[in-house]
Order: structure tokens, then C-alpha cells, then sequence
């Protein structure tokens, strides 16, 4: 039976015909109450459940066979805690019938199919998550679909962290349990986002976001209390402190406790750090997000070691949001390495994940990266590995070269932004339970006179958090868009006056504020980086270097040290400019690297290419090394000298 299982899930083309060879039984029980409906005293309930019966039974019948066997042998796996056959069955089968019979309608109810699976509440909660979150990807979710998502998420969790009998009898893969808490949390958001725009919306939907229970589905609140219990129930910070001090397992096996010792536990605490990572992300927290990835760190994209394996796209959304966490905080150094780290990762690995369903995420993910590494460039220009920064160059170039003249530049870098950040969120849902202060928020007086007050007095408005950020980088952008002009003049000269700097700009500029423009282009040459301390902690250390927070770069994600990140260094004398240009030397060991491959792809195409002289067809040689076949009378035979055939002389 076991080997059928593997050989069900593995076929190809033939599916519902392998699924069809399996000898499951479809315990289905029969209706047995027809003559109940003969009944002059049966009252108006039990009419009611009997015509649900018949109503379920109809449905149930209209299931294909092939979903009703692969529910079953789901069911079976999960009950005997089969990892192998619930991977395949997860990461296979599910996707496979879903192209084939669901890819534009719903999954049936899981009370449709609970005779399948012996009213097993716990598989049908799983199954419910897997169907909503059928409905988020592939279908459009209406207000119900938003609150039972919630309440479904909500049975799991209770299920997993309230449990009487301490940790749950549950194995689930890796895949699955991040999928589990990365799909809570896109929910969270979308509803945050359908929440935020109050208009457009029915008497009913506004009704139902009114009411308790709409103020506190999705909340905030629930989403991290959610994420932290967690995190405290598997202990995973401590098992991580623990792992990193080297002691033994007997010694982490005490400190954990008997939650922290399940793999189900220690994963979902560390798919939860990362879920905290993404959420304070999306509310604006961004020195908070990179402040609970301490323990954790950010894995295989920074060249660090992950406590276990890990999906794919675990590791490139904890990249993609700790880079954007450094780009709005102005660390761009640090959100270069992590961007430039993980994509580097992600070209290493594509081989490997190609044939992942989460492969077009993860390629969408990377995309959004390399759009953030080119305002990365723009704002604050650093080395970077050649492979990532040639791909930058060829998708970007132009874009890059826009934004670098200054603020004509700024829509470009507007759209660039837009397209690559993630949809942010606010904390506070409009006042829903409020219809007078709801109706003045969505459509807000216009004033009649010039003494009228402004709709932006007293009365309350929308603001889009993805709008507030941009507004934020913006402004530094713009702060920032004389530096370019003034970088491409001091690179001509060794000192030059201020008030010969003024004259090459535009008319109007006098000396002073081209000595402000300086002192702007002073500071965009520094910033806080962990470029150096990351990787070598001790040797900071040991030489004292000082930090940001005033201490040594250690393990924190926060800590840095201030460097210069500009070539072009000057000091003021009065009014004369000295300016000295650092050329920084070229990295020969990946110079030589590239260009020996590069040299060993053109050998290979020579060694593969006809020997000069040779017709195209002759493919065969004689003996001494000449070919045979028919000689071009159009080219003259070699009456002298050896003859070489590439590697040996013949």
C-alpha cells in the first residue's frame, strides 16, 4: 500500500488514473432516514437537519473521485504523522487537482467533506486553511471568506498553543508550517488594506467592520500576541543563544523545555521571528523588525548558518524585508549587502528551486530586490559583486541614470519605489463604529469661502502609510540631488574656489549655498554600516572601533559603525575647496576568476567548432590527423609546416 502511495504522487501525466488504482474505501455512511419525510409529527428542526443531510450528500456526490481518494489517503497521512507522504501529498497532489478541477472555483467545504475524513476536526482545519488560502491566490475573497480565514487561524492556533495535553501529536513538513504562518500574516494584510479604504463598500460590509467583532478580526493586537506566543512557547530565542554558546544537546533540551524539543514547536518559533520580522515591517517599526532578528540573524543571504533547512522563500523574504528595514532607516550599505547577498544566493541556487510552486514568488521577491538595489546605488553609489550589479545596470540603467540628474529624476524614483516596497499598513482601522466621523473621512467638506475651515482642520483623513514612507525617502532624495553636479565638477580639480564652484552652477547659486551643498554632500558621503563589523566582530574589538551606539560592532542587527562611503573626500579652507579622490584597487581575485571562465567558455566553443580548412560536413579524420571527405577547390592546400589540431601537434 505504502509503495502505491509514492507511485500515486509521483506519476505525471496520469493522476485521477493512478489515484483510481488505489484501493481506498470511501467511507461515505448512507442516508437511512427517507421515511422520515412521511412523518406528520416530524417538526420543523429535525426537517431542517434532514434536508442539510440531503443537501451534504448531493454535494459529496458531485466530488470527483479522484479529490474524494486524495482527501482520504491527505487524512491517513496526517493521521499517522507521515512526513514523506504529507510532503508529497501537500506539495503535489494538492496542486495538481487544483489545476486540474479548481484552478477558478473553490475547494468544496470542509463540511461537505467531513464524512471522508470522520469529522476530524483537526485535519478539517487544516484543510480550511489550505482552502482560504486557495481563495486569497486564486480567487477574489469576499467579507465572510475575511472573517472565517480569522477564525479558522484562530482554532489552529488555540489548538497548537492552548493544548491540555501539552505539546500537540501533529508532524507537519517545513514547507507547510511556513506557509502556515506567512500566509497568516498575508491575510492580516490584505485585510488591513480592505479595511483602510472605506469607500465602495456596502451597507452590510460597513455594518459587519462596525460591529465587535469586525474591530477586533485581524486586529493588530491578535496578529502579534499570536506571533510572540509562539515564539515564547518553543523558546526558540533561547535554543538560538544556546546553539550559539555551544553547549551540548542534553543542556539546549533542558533550557527549551518540553515544547521547545518538537520540531513542530522550534520551527513555528522561528518561521514566527521572521513573521515579526515581516509585520513590523508593514506597520513602520523598522528599528523593532531588525531588533527581533538579533538571535536569528539573517541567515544563508548574509553568510551566516541557519539552525536548520529552511524553505527557499524563508530566506529571501527575511532578506527583503531586513533590506528594506536598513533602506528606510538610511543604512544603504547594509541594505546593499543584504539585497546583494541573497540575489548572489538566489542565482547559486535556481537549479534547485526551478520546479518549487513558490518559484515565480520567490522570482517576483527578487525582482522587488533588484529595483531596491538600484535606489540603493542612486542614493548612496558602493561597490557591489559584478554579477548582481550587471543585472542591476541592464533592467534599471536608464532609470539610474535619470534619477542621477537630480529632481527631474524624482518620478523615476517614485515609480521605482512604488513597484518594489511592500504594501505598508496602518495600526488604527478607520472609525467604522462611527458612521458621522466615517462619512466625514470619506467625503470630507470642501470649503465654500476662504474663511471656511480646510478639510484638514478638525476633520479626519485617510493617510496612506505606503505614501507617508515615500514622502519620507523622497525628501532625502531631493536633499540629495545636488550631489551629483557638484561630484562630477571637484572631480576635475585638486582645490578650486567656492566662488568658481558658484559660477559653473546655475545662475542664481551664490557662494554660501554652495558651501551648504558641501556640507549636504559631506554627510552623504558617511553612514552607519555593518559591512566591516559583521564579519569581524573581534577584530573590531580588538581595535576599539567605535559605533553608533557607542559600542563595539557586535551581534545586533542595529549596531554599526560610521564610515565614508564616497570616494571623493574634501575639506573647506576658508573658501578654497581641497579636494582628494581615494581610487580604491581592483579585486583581483574575482577579476581573474571571471576572466578565467570566461576564457575556458571560449576554448570550449573553439574545441567545438571545425577545424579551419575543413568542410562543414567532414566530421571524421584520418589517420595523422587528416580529414577525410572532399577538399575545396577554392582553398589551397598546406604545402609545409606541422599540423596542430588544438590541444597536440599531429
Amino acid at each position: 500500500m505504502s509503495a502505491q502511495r509514492v507511485a500515486l504522487w509521483a506519476a505525471e501525466p496520469d493522476l485521477d488514473d493512478d489515484i483510481n488504482d488505489v484501493d481506498i474505501p470511501l467511507t461515505i455512511p448512507p442516508y437511512q432516514n427517507a421515511d422520515l419525510y412521511d412523518d406528520p409529527n416530524l417538526d420543523e428542526s429535525a426537517l431542517l437537519a434532514v434536508q442539510a443531510q440531503i443537501a451534504q450528500q448531493t454535494a459529496l456526490a458531485q466530488i470527483p473521485d479522484v479529490v474524494k481518494r486524495f482527501i482520504i489517503h491527505f487524512h491517513q497521512a496526517v493521521l499517522d504523522n507521515d512526513l514523506p507522504e504529507i510532503t508529497l501529498a501537500y506539495e503535489s497532489g494538492w496542486n495538481r487537482l487544483t489545476e486540474k478541477f479548481y484552478a477558478r472555483t473553490e475547494w468544496p467545504e470542509a463540511e461537505i467533506i467531513a464524512p471522508l475524513v470522520n469529522d476530524d476536526q483537526i485535519f478539517l482545519i487544516l484543510y480550511r486553511e489550505l482552502c482560504y488560502r486557495h481563495v486569497y491566490s486564486r480567487l477574489q475573497p469576499d467579507i465572510d471568506d475575511r472573517f472565517h480565514s480569522y477564525e479558522n487561524s484562530c482554532e489552529l492556533f488555540n489548538y497548537l498553543l492552548n493544548s491540555e495535553v501539552g505539546p500537540v501529536p501533529l508532524s507537519l513538513p517545513a514547507q507547510w508550517l511556513w506557509d502556515i504562518v506567512d500566509e497568516f500574516i498575508y491575510q492580516f494584510q490584505s485585510f488591513a488594506l480592505y479595511r483602510s479604504r472605506p469607500a465602495n463598500k456596502t451597507d452590510e460590509e460597513l455594518a459587519m467592520l462596525g460591529s465587535e467583532g469586525g474591530a477586533q478580526a485581524w486586529s493588530s493586537y491578535s496578529v502579534l500576541n499570536v506571533l510572540y506566543s509562539l515564539i515564547q512557547k518553543s523558546r526558540v530565542n533561547e535554543w538560538l543563544k544556546a546553539r550559539a554558546e555551544g553547549k551540548s544537546d542534553e543542556e539546549i533540551d533542558e533550557i527549551v523545555g518540553e515544547y521547545g524539543t518538537k520540531p513542530l514547536y522550534r520551527q513555528l518559533g522561528y518561521f514566527s521571528l521572521i513573521g515579526l520580522l515581516r509585520v513590523h515591517v508593514l506597520l513602520g517599526d523598522f528599528t523593532l523588525a531588525l531588533k527581533v532578528m538579533d538571535n536569528a540573524g539573517l541567515g544563508l543571504c548574509a553568510g551566516e548558518k541557519v539552525p536548520f533547512t529552511a524553505p527557499t522563500a524563508t530566506h529571501v523574504s527575511t532578506a527583503y524585508h531586513a533590506g528594506v528595514c536598513y533602506l528606510m532607516l538610511r543604512r544603504f550599505t547594509d541594505a546593499a549587502r543584504v539585497f546583494t547577498g541573497c540575489l548572489n544566493w538566489v542565482m547559486r541556487a535556481r537549479q534547485y528551486h526551478t520546479r518549487s510552486y513558490q518559484y515565480d514568488q520567490i522570482n517576483k521577491t527578487a525582482d522587488r530586490m533588484y529595483a531596491l538595489l538600484a535606489l540603493c546605488q542612486t542614493l548612496a553609489p558602493t561597490r557591489l559583486d559584478d554579477n548582481v550589479i550587471n543585472v542591476v545596470k541592464e533592467r534599471y540603467g536608464e532609470q539610474m541614470t535619470r534619477m542621477g540628474r537630480g529632481e527631474e529624476g524624482l518620478g523615476t524614483f517614485e515609480e521605482i519605489f512604488l513597484y518594489a516596497c511592500p504594501k505598508f499598513i496602518t495600526a488604527n482601522p478607520p472609525p467604522y463604529n462611527d458612521p458621522n466621523t466615517l462619512a466625514l473621512l470619506i467625503n470630507p467638506p470642501t470649503p465654500s469661502s476662504p474663511s471656511s475651515p480646510t478639510p484638514t482642520s478638525g476633520t479626519p483623513t485617510i493617510t496612506d502609510p505606503t505614501q507617508r514612507h515615500l514622502r519620507a525617502l523622497s525628501a532625502h532624495f531631493l536633499a540629495l540631488s545636488p550631489v551629483p553636479t557638484l561630484r562630477s565638477l571637484l572631480k576635475l580639480y585638486t582645490s578650486l574656489d567656492a566662488r568658481k564652484l558658484a559660477g559653473f552652477l546655475d545662475a542664481g547659486v551664490d557662494e554660501e549655498e554652495v558651501l551648504s551643498w558641501m556640507m549636504v554632500m559631506k554627510n552623504a558621503g558617511r553612514c552607519v554600516g555593518r559591512v566591516r563589523g559583521a564579519a569581524g566582530a573581534d577584530k573590531d574589538e580588538k581595535n576599539g572601533a567605535s559605533t553608533a551606539n557607542g559600542s563595539s560592532a557586535g551581534s545586533s542587527l542595529l549596531d554599526g559603525e560610521w564610515m565614508s562611503i564616497s570616494d571623493l573626500n574634501f575639506v573647506i579652507d576658508e573658501n578654497m575647496i581641497h579636494i582628494a579622490e581615494s581610487t580604491v584597487g581592483r579585486r583581483y581575485a574575482g577579476w581573474f576568476i571571471r576572466n578565467s571562465e570566461h576564457a575556458a567558455r571560449v576554448f570550449d566553443g573553439l574545441r567545438a567548432s571545425p577545424l579551419p580548412g575543413s568542410l562543414p560536413g567532414a566530421k571524421t579524420q584520418g589517420k595523422g590527423g587528416e580529414s577525410k571527405g572532399d577538399t575545396s577547390k577554392d582553398t589551397a592546400p598546406r604545402t609545409s609546416g606541422q599540423k596542430v589540431a588544438w590541444s597536440k601537434v599531429v
